[in-house]
């Protein structure tokens, strides 16, 4: 099941002019090691829109705090590229986004449930059980080879509320109506 989904791009920052109106500049947290599709998207859209983007590059968990540091220019968001590192890092980078005051969004889940204010990707739980059902396949004798690629189907938006107030930002209803879950 692939998860790579630069077409995202739109969405977080769809989401982040509702939340920030008069949006003009964002910052990138990016792991290069999922390659450059997520960037190039972000890139695109941000040009398409007129928002000025900051790239901070991360290589490693040692990596992140020094990105922090490096926030020039007052940003007025953050979106946190899809990487299995910074995945793992969720629940940090929630905490810095919140110390730093800077509203961010994140494909994971994840991230919102440690404390970040946003998340809009896939439903990993749904993304699972295809997993599930494909290894079923290998296992009664599939070849993996014959077996198509599944891109997800099912995707969420969690919102924090109780961070969002820590960060005295108001959620429009718009959000809020699309929202599959809000946690208070």
């Amino acid at each position: 099941v692939f998860l790579d989904a630069p077409e995202f791009a739109g969405k977080w920052f769809e989401i982040l002019k509702e939340m920030v109106p008069g949006l003009s500049r964002v910052a990138v947290l990016w792991d290069p090691s999922p390659g450059p599709a997520h960037l190039q998207a972000v890139r695109r859209i941000s040009r398409s829109l007129g928002v000025k983007l900051d790239v901070l590059e991360v290589r490693k968990p040692d990596d992140i705090d020094r990105a922090f540091s490096a926030l020039r220019g007052r940003p007025q968001a953050l979106i946190i590229l899809p990487s299995p590192m910074l995945y793992v890092q969720s629940a940090r980078l929630a905490k810095l986004t919140l110390k730093h005051r800077l509203p961010a969004t994140s494909m994971s889940r994840t991230f919102a449930d440690a404390g970040g204010v946003v998340a809009y990707g896939p439903d990993v739980a749904s993304t699972g059980e295809r997993n599930a059902v494909i290894v079923a396949k290998i296992l009664g004798g599939s070849k993996p080879a014959d077996l198509p690629v599944e891109r997800p189907t099912k995707f969420q938006l969690v919102v924090n509320l109780k961070t969002a107030k820590a960060l005295g930002i108001t959620i429009p209803q718009s959000i809020l109506f699309r929202a599959d879950e809000v946690i208070q």
